[in-house]
């Protein structure tokens, strides 16, 4: 979801990338190898030391290291501009992972068999952000934004969870009434503003919106005007100094009930948990218009596992791969995780997310729209300066002379 430096010097990393030396060490004739894998999702820390104990029990002549630093992306992309390419690459399915595959980064997956059991819908994202119709990792994790609750809160109210833009609204102005905060804004990491934009645009930026931007038209100007005005309406329904609070402080804050709603992404539902772990919570489909049956939840590649075509180790780091997409460990990961599978037949039985199962199971989902914005727009700043300074023209304005500056110059 951070994005920062530009990879695209094609041409000078895809030659370095032939010289480029992998995160492993050792020999694969049965000496200690070490291979590391490089992930950006720091929540699941956890679950993947797990899963790595449990591999490293198996194969006792594989030593896998976990690392997940802050800024991954920014992180990832000077270790591959060095030539200092982990093993196993785990980001989203968004700029980060186009921009490694167009580099030659991973090593080619358009026909293994583990594709095969891949939901076609996350590896038909993965072509359309790259640009590719060959594959370079496999999907392994999809998450989802949708709008958390507080069930308490809610039953105390008497409220309902609302199908439509307008109810939406409504439920915001009685829990407003009823003296309780309606959302807790994480303004100070401007990342946060994303998830609900990303609902936002995805259901008002209009159905031909790829197909044009495909054909080298930028539309930000034009198609996310919506977007931008409903987000600052709803920056008006948060707390006091929601530009001085962090994603962290915001997620122990919901837990313990200081506001009704939560406008972030599934990938939050664990830490609410940790920080609060008798909440009843749910979450419902964002309802961005007044057209409930054409609202589409937002779930993209959260997660995907991509071999590095420099790795001194390929065979250990496919077979981690392997590992991890094995039917329980990847129930596992769902489970403590509280994310949606990429693999077909793996369902998420947590009831939290009941509310977003018949959008997954009739298929009415789309892909984030900041997974097409290039490196270098950085919509998220723009986003933080939309909901403090209020100007939507000129959020509008910045954003398309950015996206026009940085097309310039591919």
């Amino acid at each position: 979801m951070k994005k920062t430096m530009s990879l695209l010097a094609v041409g000078a990393l895809s030659i370095s990338l032939l010289a480029g030396c992998g995160g492993g060490e050792g020999s694969s004739s049965g000496d200690q190898v070490k291979i590391e894998f490089f992930h950006h999702k720091r929540e699941g820390m956890e679950t993947i030391d797990k899963l790595i104990a449990k591999f490293e029990e198996e194969n006792p002549n594989i030593d896998v290291e976990q690392a997940s630093p802050p800024e991954p992306s920014t992180v990832l992309r000077t270790r591959v501009s060095k030539s200092d390419i982990p093993d196993i690459i785990g980001v989203g399915g968004d700029v980060t992972y186009s921009d490694l595959a167009n580099a030659g980064v991973f090593t080619d997956v358009t026909d293994d068999k583990s594709l095969e059991n891949i939901q076609p819908a996350y590896v038909q994202m993965l072509k359309d952000v790259s640009g590719l119709e060959e594959v370079f990792a496999i999907p392994y994790v999809a998450n989802a934004v949708g709008v958390i609750y507080n069930k308490a809160i809610f039953a105390e109210l008497g409220l309902e969870v609302p199908k439509t833009w307008d109810e939406f609204i409504s439920v915001a102005e009685k829990v407003k009434e009823a003296g309780k905060t309606p959302f807790f804004h994480t303004y100070k990491d401007a990342w946060t503003t994303l998830p609900a934009f990303n609902a936002l645009a995805a259901n008002t930026q209009g159905d031909d919106f790829y197909g044009e931007l495909n054909q080298g038209n930028i539309l930000a100007e034009d198609r996310y005007k919506e977007a931008a005005e409903k987000l600052l309406q709803l920056s008006e329904y948060g707390h006091k100094n929601q530009q001085g609070v962090g994603y962290n402080d915001g997620n122990t804050a919901f837990a313990n009930g200081e506001s009704a709603m939560y406008l972030q992404g599934i990938w939050a539902l664990p830490e609410i948990k940790k920080a609060n772990p008798d909440i009843e919570l749910g979450v419902f489909p964002f309802p961005a218009t007044n057209n409930p049956d054409d609202i589409n939840v937002i779930s993209g590649v959260d997660l995907i596992l991509g071999v590095a075509a420099s790795s001194k180790h390929p065979e250990e780091a496919k077979k981690f791969v392997e590992f991890l997409l094995k039917e329980e460990n990847a129930k596992q990961y769902i489970d403590e995780q509280n994310a949606f599978s990429a693999i077909q037949g793996i369902t998420q039985d947590d009831p939290t997310v009941d509310d977003l199962k018949a959008s997954f199971e009739k298929g009415s989902l789309t892909d984030f729209p900041d997974h097409y914005i290039p490196t270098g727009v950085m919509p998220e700043k723009t986003l933080q300066s939309l909901v403090i300074n209020k100007d939507v023209d000129e959020f509008l304005t910045k954003l398309q002379a950015d996206w026009e500056k940085v097309q310039d110059r591919k």
